[in-house]
């Protein structure tokens, strides 16, 4: 089995590329829902969080108040890192349990969707590296646009990630979606037609 490892920086429509890839057939295995997962009310994880970043972090209701974590996490390198220190172990355990259930599955090809995989280094552990790559300035926009963050709050966050020339430099194959989705519609069949081929 083939691991097919998609990033690229927030904004950048990562989610989309893999949703087009997931309809061509390809099991995604997505690393922000693994995330989400991973915070239920009654985690460890969930626990740990709001013993590094403050009980309210939680809400009345034992769920996670996502908006003032990321507003606390994301305000510094330092506070990003211990986030992360806390959740990657997680995030990677369960993705390797998913890899390893898809391989006994018989399935010729997986699809890694993860924001930070140049980040961690996870991209020396793919077959295939795919990034989306998008203009600063147009995924500032769109966060701003789609997401509703305020544009230094978009800035921030991009800050926190690798350069696009870091994850250029770790790619096979790049998107370029800075276009609309009919410009990244043939990209994809490209990228679809290379993998089957690999595997």
């Amino acid at each position: 089995m083939i691991k097919i490892g998609l990033t690229g920086g927030i904004g950048s429509g990562k989610s989309t590329v893999a949703k087009l890839l997931a309809h061509e057939g390809f099991p995604v295995v997505d690393a922000d829902l693994i995330a989400r997962e991973i915070m239920e009310p009654g985690s460890p994880v969930l626990d740990e969080v709001a013993a590094e970043f403050g009980s309210d972090v939680l809400d009345d209701d034992g769920s996670l108040n996502r908006a003032l974590l990321a507003q606390r996490a994301f305000s510094t390198k330092e506070s990003t890192a211990k986030l992360n220190g806390i959740t990657h172990p997680a995030i990677k355990a369960e993705s390797r349990r998913r890899f390893a259930e898809y391989a006994a599955a018989g399935q010729a090809a997986v699809v890694y969707d993860m924001p930070l995989l140049v980040e961690l280094g996870l991209d020396k552990e793919m077959d295939l590296v795919v990034v989306v790559d998008v203009d600063v300035e147009e995924r500032v926009r769109r966060l701003v646009a789609s997401r509703g963050l305020d544009e230094s709050d978009a800035r921030a966050r991009i800050a926190q990630q690798a350069t696009d020339e870091q994850r250029r430099a770790a790619a096979d194959v790049v998107i370029d979606n800075n276009g609309d989705v009919d410009a990244l519609e043939p990209q994809v069949n490209d990228l679809v037609a290379r993998i089957r081929t690999e595997s």
